[in-house]
């Protein structure tokens, strides 16, 4: 199995996907700020030599324009293009402040929900308590913030909506598996990768996560912070992980929930991915058949083989939906996916589930569009899916051999069987114009303050044995584990984990390692 498309596009764990569906997220908005505070001092003690002026520059808040910002004040960080280079160029990061309610902050709160390629702006414009509970929010000023090629900085540009259909949607011509399938998997890859190369303004070389992590450090100093505090969702944690392995001294409190491992090869992230979400799909089967409204019946491995059926007739026989598209077996597979991030989107599943088995493939593509961001009228909301991989193309070796290519696909049939045969694509990363300059290692951050890892049992996106791992790695690592189901685990109702993560983050008080809350 290649590095495949699917394996790491959910990596991504956006960690707003989880909820958006539910209609939470709209219910929250309308947030109430205090007046936002002054900026402080920026702090240029240690900078790298060279940088001292980005270091040093002063950020000059405004209020935000747009509907969805509402009173939270914005900037704009200029960033180098280069961190081995001050010469080489400058790249602007985008920042929205929600100031702290109490006026009073205990300093800045990084905050990054995911992807790579999610919007940290959008985040908290959006929804600052979802990001956040209420106590954090009293005493921190939480700052959104678009990483280096993300949404409102400077951006990775490719496709333009109709070509983003063609990659995304259009069902290949030739059987799957087949030497024409590869071909025109390859095809659309290169036209993708052409595309962004041609529109990107030179910057798809820098769009790694080590220069995100020096990015934020930028960030920490100019917003007059002696130390990082930040909370990370899933990708979130491996760039709070690479934070903390290249400025140990200058880790404040860190949070990072639905950890990624940062030791794995990106061939293990697949396949342990492809093994989570086969047993979100079983828990999710298991509640579908006490319920009155579900599709299918008999025992919980006849009802996963009678959606291994449905999955294949859609394979052969691709359902048309009302706006024209033809719904195969890939698209459904994404929405079965979208869905699996949160038991609370579980409703939606069985309605497109039911659907499909009718003939009927709209709700299907709601639930893939929601996961690829795209919207009614068939444009895109954000950048996203170009920035996802080209932050994965940059941080993950290829170097697996045939060997253990051949070790995952029969570990991916045994353990998945429902996900196998839709789980093995063409990687795009194989046709980049740029060689990876990640590296897959443990990060141990020696020195650095106690670092709280989150980890939820039952997660597809992020599997509970890499946040066991990660917090095992970091020689300051406390694991706080959420048992159920769902992409990560503060700020979902868990009283438990909630309580921990606030204390830690307002009062300092570091949670007991190995704490287990209970659903």
């Amino acid at each position: 199995m290649n590095l495949t498309r699917r394996a790491l596009a959910v990596v991504a764990g956006l960690a707003v996907a989880a909820t958006m569906l539910t209609g939470c997220l709209a219910a929250a908005i309308p947030d109430t700020v205090a007046t936002p505070a002054p900026s402080r001092e920026p702090v240029t003690d240690g900078a790298p030599a060279g940088f001292e002026d980005f270091y040093g520059q002063t950020v000059d808040w405004t209020s935000c324009s747009g509907a969805d910002a509402g009173s939270y004040d914005c900037t704009t960080v200029t960033a180098p293009l280069d961190w081995t280079d001050p010469n080489a160029g400058t790249i602007d990061l985008a920042l929205i402040r929600r100031a702290a309610t109490d006026g009073d902050a205990i300093g800045s709160l990084l905050t990054n929900p995911g992807g790579p390629g999610a919007s940290g702006y959008d985040l908290i414009a959006d929804s600052a308590s979802y990001a956040v509970s209420a106590p954090v929010l009293t005493a921190y000023d939480v700052i959104g913030f678009d990483p280096r090629g993300v949404g409102r900085s400077t951006a990775v540009a490719c496709l333009d909506p109709a070509d983003m259909d063609h990659m995304l949607y259009d069902i290949p011509a030739d059987p799957r598996g087949s030497d024409g399938w590869t071909a025109e998997l390859t095809a659309r890859n290169e036209q993708f990768v052409q595309a962004c190369e041609a529109n990107s303004d030179g910057i798809l070389p820098y769009i790694t996560t080590d220069n995100a992590a020096r990015d934020m450090d930028l960030l920490r100093a100019v917003l007059g912070d002696e130390k990082l505090n930040y909370l990370g969702y899933s990708y979130g944690t491996f760039l709070g992980a690479t934070y903390a392995k290249l400025f140990p001294e200058r880790v404040g409190r860190l949070v990072l929930d639905g950890a990624i491992d940062p030791s794995v090869s990106g061939l293990d992230v697949g396949t342990t991915q492809a093994v989570g979400f086969e047993s979100a799909l079983r828990a999710y089967m298991m509640d579908c058949l006490s319920g009155s409204d579900c599709p299918f019946s008999g025992t919980l491995d006849e009802a996963m083989g009678d959606l291994s059926t449905l999955l294949a007739s859609v394979d052969a026989n691709p359902l048309r939906a009302s706006d024209g598209r033809m719904l195969g077996a890939d698209s459904l597979m994404t929405a079965i996916i979208a869905a699996l991030y949160s038991e609370s989107n579980w409703t939606y599943l069985t309605q497109a589930l039911s659907d499909a088995l009718s003939g009927d493939a709209d709700m299907a593509f709601l639930l893939a569009d929601f996961y690829n961001g795209r919207n009614d009228d068939g444009t895109y909301q954000d950048n996203s899916t170009e920035a996802f991989r080209a932050y994965n193309c940059m941080d993950y070796p290829v170097d697996d051999s045939q060997a253990d290519q051949d070790a995952s696909d029969a570990l991916i049939a045994a353990q998945a069987p429902t996900i196998a045969p839709y789980w093995d694509g063409v990687d795009v990363c194989e046709v980049w114009p740029y060689a990876p300059t990640g590296v897959r290692e443990r990060i141990t951050a020696d020195g650095a303050a106690p670092i709280v890892v989150v980890g939820t049992t039952n997660d597809p996106a992020t599997p509970y044995a890499w946040s066991v791992s990660l917090a095992e790695q970091l020689s300051s690592g406390v694991l706080v584990t959420r048992e159920g189901e769902g992409h990560t685990g503060y700020n979902k109702g868990n009283t438990c984990v909630d309580t921990a993560v606030e204390s830690y983050l307002v009062d300092g008080t570091v949670p007991q390692d190995g704490l287990t809350c209970s659903a």
